[in-house]
């Protein structure tokens, strides 16, 4: 008898170890990484919501593309909100991380920026064009450029698309591959350069008015909450993309942006 009632009060001592123990596991916040500037801006927002949902959230700025990948992937992260579905999977494809997309959040059309012409049409005979150095972005830029008519890519190439790829050049552009990050602060070395509109923003250039030409709205840069595969079935990943998806952070990025960064839900 005494044997049962040990076990019986070793049994309820475990299940409240456990339930303490969950608890705490629950009040740990997520940690988001984030790169600096609207990303990081509509994040706040999202923490807002998602903290009316029973969720505690920290945000992680990184100040560039490879970082939150890496961090997500080594645990260091719970999820992260920065890139689009094209750049994640080369990501994939090249490190071969176990991280996939959960939800869709914004997209940020990629604006042509310059300093020492005012459209794409003053450029000169060898003037020098920036990209990123990323292959996703880096064909991006190309696509950009193929659609604004000055230069034509191999049809084979798609999203993917590199310097290479180019059949027609009919102002003979100089291609300078640099990392995405570092382009806006390039431009003064530049006649040209493809930017992405979250590094555009955070070093002062306004889309629309800035830009002396812009990506077309309808493109497969959407951009998306990432989480490790192992945890895309986990009860918070569903709250944290329906916090991200809500009205509020909805209405957020229309007034913040306005227009320059487009709801993607």
């Amino acid at each position: 008898m005494n044997s049962k009632r040990f076990a019986l009060k070793s049994l309820v001592l475990a299940t409240a170890v456990l339930a303490s123990g969950l608890s705490l596991a629950q009040d740990k916040p997520l940690k988001i990484g984030v790169t600096a500037g609207p990303h990081a801006q509509i994040f706040e927002q999202v923490k807002k919501v998602a903290e009316k949902d029973g969720l505690k959230v920290q945000i992680i700025e990184f100040s560039d593309y490879i970082q939150p990948n890496a961090a997500l992937a080594a645990g260091d992260l719970d999820a992260n909100s920065y890139q689009h579905k094209p750049f994640l999977d080369q990501q994939v494809k090249d490190r071969g991380y176990k991280i996939v997309s959960v939800g869709y959040t914004v997209n940020y059309p990629m604006g042509i920026y310059s300093k020492k012409v005012k459209s794409l049409a003053d450029l000169k005979p060898g003037a020098r064009f920036g990209l990123p150095n990323d292959p996703t972005n880096g064909g991006r830029s190309l696509l950009v450029l193929q659609d604004q008519g000055l230069i034509k890519l191999r049809p084979e190439a798609g999203l993917k698309a590199t310097p290479l790829d180019v059949i027609d050049n009919p102002k003979k552009l100089k291609f300078v591959e640099l990392e995405a990050a570092q382009l806006a602060r390039a431009l003064d070395d530049l006649d040209a350069a493809a930017i992405n509109t979250n590094f555009a923003l955070s070093a002062g250039l306004t889309p629309g008015k800035d830009s002396i030409a812009q990506e077309n709205a309808k493109s497969p840069y959407v951009n998306l909450i990432a989480v490790r595969e192992q945890d895309k079935d986990k009860p918070w990943v569903a709250k944290l993309v329906k916090a991200y998806q809500s009205e509020e952070v909805r209405k957020f990025i229309q007034t913040e942006f306005k227009g320059s960064v487009l709801a993607g839900f």
